[in-house]
């Protein structure tokens, strides 16, 4: 079950970066400004899922 969870969690890392690049280049061609705050936002979920992945085992307290 574990092992199921580090991968659901691998791919919410890889979504919210796709989607971070996404909303930085429509940012970038736009230039509205919901846009790059949402990039922002996705990218800093990702981050946040990372650290949570790679201490899971002590989130779980195992």
């Amino acid at each position: 079950m574990i092992a199921f969870h580090r991968l659901l969690i691998a791919t919410a890392i890889v979504f919210c970066l796709g989607l971070a690049v996404w909303m930085i280049s429509s940012f970038r061609n736009d230039g509205s400004g919901v846009m790059l705050v949402l990039g922002i936002s996705f990218a800093i979920a990702a981050l946040g899922l990372s650290y949570y992945l790679k201490h899971l085992d002590r989130f779980l307290h195992r």
